[in-house]
């Protein structure tokens, strides 16, 4: 079963078997951003702090901040996206993934939302 987590700032979070926990955006944030054509991703070893800056999006409409959802480390980047941030906007939840993250305390994403908590909070946008 899919543990999928989501934040208000946008962000799915899906951990794995192995303990990390892959980080994107969601279809509606990659809707109101609007075609994107940039992406900076955070360096593979760099330590986050949750609510810090981890990832820059920009779109034709805007450019945005993607927060780091966890304390821990990136462990892995969506090398993908350099080339083709276009990923995100025709996959978000699946090719157009940002980065995974080895979180200092894999419990903490126990406390974000589930998908319905997601999409109830959405509806009230």
């Amino acid at each position: 079963m899919r543990r999928i987590k989501f934040t208000e700032d946008h962000e799915w979070l899906l951990p794995d078997e192995d303990g990390n926990v892959t980080v994107g955006i969601t279809d509606y944030a990659q809707e109101q951003l609007g075609d994107i054509v940039f992406i900076e991703l955070p360096e593979v070893g760099s330590e986050i702090i949750t609510g810090d800056e981890a990832a820059v999006v920009e779109s034709v409409k805007a450019a945005g901040d993607i927060r780091a959802p966890l304390n821990g480390t990136v462990c892995e980047i969506n090398d993908a996206l350099v080339d083709a941030p276009e990923k995100v906007n025709k996959d978000p939840m699946g090719e157009g993934w940002f980065f995974k993250i080895t979180p200092n305390n894999p419990e903490d994403i126990d406390a974000l939302m589930d998908e319905d908590a997601y999409w109830e909070y959405v509806s009230g946008l």
